[in-house]
């Protein structure tokens, strides 16, 4: 039988099998060939590992090439939309002082999308540690030009070339962040040779250690290779970066004050502690009825529809632009004028673009213990095939299913399933706009709502919380109030039970 010795294996910062990676292979990374961001996660692995700081560190990967980053690290990870890292990395710093937060985003991502709260961020001097990728492209989503992309050089939206006076001139972040006085230390590396990498490495171990020692905001930019982006081979992409990109990104520390910092003193909140949990975690949160807004109804005098009496657990899905958001935002504001605790969760799938978008609303009497539906949901609103078919397998063997059904074909459901369909898109263009077809949606929900579930006064009443969620829902917008409202009427009228199932809930 071999034996073999193990010399030296991955850093402790990873875990010993990816197994959050949806792949067969679990020990290698994704990535393509020669891409560096396996490189700098295997740098930031050592880092956790070394300065024993596993355990309180957060590396946040927003929507980019590394949004996965938390398949391979072995520490709190956090995937956030695109662009939003600094405020979700803000809010971690201050809520837990002792945490070392690691803020890990691409060009795309920091330089355009979301500059407008990273610079903020900078402003205010946030202790966190960014690690910048300049890849000089957007890798991710097919090769577009980037804030960082040079003059002259080519990408899908710049076939000729980024022309400098109809495209700008390279975004050179570090040198902005190195003008503000409250970032502790700046430094622009390289992953171009062994010689560069291992200058990188230490840049990003004294970023990370002046977070650890709360010192204040530390900021690492890294000309990252992209070969496959950029279509160059390994000795042509690290030929671009050290003869191209450095040109206009010269390589060295910019500010380094570190050592002049103290830990910043923070002022201590004012609150009182029972009011605050009261507010947050309402033990009982009973309705206060309203027949159409008008006269109060008596409590004592009215009987709430069972349905009400259990948490309500719902999934609205469907294409990019088929007002999904919208109305599952109308739900939930239906929910918090009835006086529902609720919450609402969209989602927006960073692992693959223009898939299904979906959200989730749960409204409840009593505390959510989770704003989270990915099972037995009791709803499920499908405005097209991929949304039923992804989404159907979350419902409750007893659950509800209402669905756009002139794009939809039903499949086979539980016999305890109900499922109730509108022609929404045919409906909405005859109204004028597509745009109109998820009140008509709304409209199907409330028939599904009246035959099977509410009481006559809640009935009145389900109409009438309608018409007033889309008030509040448009208020900005009061043109589009009356049509979304016929919308509503006639989705209402032209609801059908596609189904006889029995006993949903």
């Amino acid at each position: 039988m071999k034996t073999f010795r193990v010399l030296k294996d991955r850093p402790a910062g990873f875990f010993p099998e990816f197994e959050k990676r949806p792949a067969p292979l679990r020990r290698n990374m994704h990535y393509c060939p020669g891409c560096g961001h396996g490189v700098l996660h295997k740098i930031v692995a050592e880092a956790l590992a070394d300065f024993d700081i596993k355990d309180r560190t957060t590396f946040i990967s927003p929507v980019g090439c590394a949004v996965f980053g938390y398949y391979y690290m072995d520490c709190f990870g956090i995937s956030t939309p695109h662009g939003r890292a600094p405020a979700v990395a803000t809010g971690l710093s201050r809520a837990h002082r002792d945490s070392v937060v690691i803020s890990y985003q691409g060009d795309g991502d920091l330089a355009a999308i979301g500059f407008n709260e990273f610079i903020h961020t900078v402003n205010r001097g946030e202790n966190l540690c960014y690690i910048f990728v300049n890849n000089a492209i957007y890798g991710m989503t097919g090769g577009q030009m980037a804030p960082t992309t040079l003059v002259g050089q080519k990408t899908s939206t710049t076939p000729n070339g980024r022309c400098a006076t109809e495209d700008g001139i390279p975004f050179r972040v570090a040198e902005i962040v190195a003008s503000q006085p409250n970032p502790v230390y700046v430094e622009r590396v390289a992953l171009s040779s062994p010689k560069e990498i291992m200058k990188a490495r230490a840049a990003i171990r004294k970023a990370i250690k002046n977070t650890m020692e709360r010192k204040g905001l530390s900021f690492v930019e890294v000309l990252s290779p992209c070969p496959i982006g950029l279509k160059k081979d390994a000795a042509g992409i690290s030929k671009f970066i050290d003869e191209e990109m450095t040109k206009i990104f010269p390589l060295g520390k910019l500010k380094d004050v570190a050592a002049e910092r103290v830990p910043a003193e923070h002022p201590v909140p004012v609150y009182d502690c029972e009011k605050v949990r009261a507010a947050l975690f309402p033990q009982e949160n009973r309705a206060e009825k309203e027949e159409f807004f008008g006269e109060k109804l008596r409590e004592d005098i009215y009987n709430e529809s069972e349905i009400f009496e259990k948490e309500r657990r719902i999934k609205v899905a469907g294409a990019g632009g088929q007002g999904v958001l919208s109305l599952a935002y109308i739900i939930a504001h239906m929910a918090r004028l009835r006086n529902f605790n609720v919450t609402y969760l969209p989602t927006y799938g960073p692992e693959m673009r223009g898939g299904t978008a979906d959200c989730s609303v749960v409204a409840s009497r009593r505390e959510i213990a989770s704003p989270i539906v990915d099972s037995n949901a009791n709803m499920l609103i499908a405005l097209n095939q991929p949304s039923l078919d992804k989404y159907l397998p979350q419902l409750k063997p007893t659950g509800i299913i209402v669905y756009d059904s002139s794009s939809i074909t039903l499949p086979e459901i539980s016999e305890r399933q109900v499922a109730y369909g509108v022609p929404a898109a045919q409906l909405a263009v005859g109204l004028g706009s597509t745009r109109y077809g998820n009140s008509l949606i709304l409209g199907a929900l409330a028939k599904m709502m009246e035959e099977l579930f509410l009481t006559p006064e809640d009935t009145k009443d389900f109409s009438a919380v309608v018409e007033a969620a889309l008030r509040e829902c448009f208020a900005d917008k009061p043109k589009i109030i009356a049509p979304n409202l016929e919308a509503f009427r006639l989705g209402k009228e032209k609801a059908f039970r596609a189904n006889t199932g029995k006993n949903p809930e």
